[in-house]
């Protein structure tokens, strides 16, 4: 109210960092602060005299600091402190509690209720002044720092949050770069990886490694026969089957290329993936997809090429890869519809011809 006369509820024109609001009963209390404060730049005075609308008026007025008087109706000062700390708007603001008497105990009982200060009234104005611009000062620091530090929380709860989403925005590129876009099996590239992976992990630990490469047979006479389409909703239920069969979580089965699957069997000796390849030959002849041009079949069939790493064995992933394109070639060499085995993962890769 700068230098106005106390009216309830009315703000300086000015703008002004300290505001103070008076809560007392008599006017004439009022009237003396008011004149303390009025040439004094950088400070807005308010003043409430009913002590049941002081905190909503606290609120409303953004009070920087609040001199709050000991002895009024209705209310009495010290409970008013202590509504001033419960309520979460104006649990922080600056309290300095005005007492007509400079009682030890009456301080000791405002302190503890939740004062910040303790002055007799009517205090000196350069006391009055120097306390106020004080407890503002500092009040206004404190909020400063608190919005700072909410405004930091956010921007930190934010930054989690857009990398919370990069991640998987990372992971889900990460697990569609490993598919093929066809047959939804793994691809090529993640074939190449695992390996890779499981090869280095087999000498290490001096496991076996099985792998098998399998072709369907007479594809191309398959495709030109009943269209692209079909070729393509035959090379997704050949995946979908190898995958289901091909259950433990360590081993792989990816599209290789073309009409061409490979599976890695990790742990598994060559009775094992034996066992596999036959499981695999049935369960896609027991598909029933007809093929009138194969030459061993009416149906569609698979050939199968399998070899092992052993322990002790050297080589190398591309050498495994090599002798299982071997076996291949010897399962069309007699007759297709059926899987063969190399066990010698060093052989040199031979050249590939279209089937």
């Amino acid at each position: 109210m700068g230098n106005k006369a106390p009216v309830q509820g009315e703000q300086a024109e000015s703008p002004n960092w300290a505001v103070v609001l008076l809560v007392d009963d008599q006017a004439m209390v009022a009237e003396g602060i008011r004149r303390m404060l009025e040439h004094e730049p950088g400070i807005e005075f308010h003043y409430c005299s009913d002590p049941k609308t002081a905190i909503n008026m606290a609120v409303q007025v953004k009070a920087t600091t609040v001199l709050q008087d000991l002895v009024m109706p209705d209310i009495d000062g010290m409970t008013l402190v202590r509504f001033y700390r419960a309520n979460p708007m104006t649990r922080d603001i600056p309290i300095i509690v005005l007492s007509s008497k400079d009682d030890p105990k009456i301080k000791s009982d405002a302190f503890a209720n939740g004062a910040t200060d303790y002055l007799v009234k009517l205090p000196e104005p350069i006391e009055l002044i120097a306390r106020i611009r004080a407890h503002s000062k500092s009040y206004l620091a404190q909020r400063e720092r608190d919005e700072a530090y909410h405004a930091l929380r956010e921007m930190q709860e934010q930054l989690r949050e857009m990398n919370a989403r990069l991640a998987l925005s990372n992971r889900e590129l990460h697990r569609l770069s490993s598919l093929d876009g066809l047959t939804g099996i793994a691809n090529r590239r993640q074939f190449d990886e695992v390996l890779e992976r499981e090869w280095q992990r087999s000498v290490r630990n001096d496991t076996p490694l099985s792998l098998m490469l399998l072709d369907i047979d007479y594809f191309k006479p398959f495709n030109d026969r009943y269209g692209h389409q079909a070729g393509d909703d035959c090379l997704r239920m050949v995946a979908r089957t190898l995958d289901r069969v091909v259950q433990r979580p360590t081993d792989l089965v990816a599209r290789y290329g073309g009409e061409e699957f490979v599976v890695v069997l990790p742990d598994t000796n060559q009775a094992g993936a034996e066992a596999v390849a036959r499981e695999l030959l049935k369960e896609v002849r027991d598909l029933g997809i007809i093929h009138e041009d194969s030459k061993v079949a009416d149906y569609l069939t698979l050939s199968i090429g399998t070899t092992t790493r052993y322990s002790g064995q050297p080589g190398s992933a591309t050498g495994l890869v090599a002798a299982a394109d071997q076996a291949l070639y010897l399962a069309k060499e007699h007759g297709r519809n059926r899987a063969e085995t190399t066990i010698a993962p060093t052989v040199k890769p031979r050249a590939r011809t279209a089937t």
